[in-house]
């Protein structure tokens, strides 16, 4: 007796399920002329639509913003030993030269420097400077190298991404 009760109640559910779908349709149809389901307005003058050219510059132009954007927020503290020549050059004096003489843009020097013992009374200087993404470590001991009468050598002691 079970079986059948079930088979008589799914036979009058899908025969209620038809009439709406029925009753539906025609009210699609009506309102098919007063809302365009894709947002396609046939009165309204749309915008001159951008090339595929001038998308590509714009969405180019936008990356290398952001790109930039983040770029200048990466800096590199570099830590460099510079030996003199002579025990007798006056070292502060040469860090004043090296630190107002050697400029790049993107390049801040550190606001003190550290003499340390090498050997025999020589000393060395010890200092850090921050530079950008677009500045060169390399470039800057050239740049302090070039001072051959003062300076012996200069090396990178550290880097570190800041």
């Amino acid at each position: 007796k079970e079986a059948p009760k079930k088979k008589k109640k799914e036979a009058p559910k899908k025969k209620k399920k038809e009439a709406p779908k029925k009753k539906e349709a025609p009210k699609k149809e009506e309102d098919d002329d007063d809302f365009d389901v894709f947002g396609d307005d046939d009165d309204e003058v749309d915008e001159p639509q951008e090339s595929r050219a001038e998308m590509l510059a714009r969405l180019k132009a936008e990356a290398e913003a952001r790109t930039a954007k983040k770029e200048a927020k990466q800096r590199t503290l570099v830590g460099i030993e510079v030996k003199p020549w002579s025990t007798e050059q006056d070292l502060p004096e040469l860090w004043k030269k090296i630190t107002t003489e050697v400029k790049q843009d993107g390049l801040k020097w550190g606001e003190t420097c550290h003499l340390a013992e090498v050997a025999f009374g020589i000393k060395k200087i010890c200092m850090t400077f921050t530079m950008g993404v677009t500045n060169s470590s390399d470039d800057v001991v050239e740049a302090i190298e070039a001072f051959e009468d003062e300076v012996q050598s200069v090396e990178v002691l550290s880097m570190n991404v800041l």
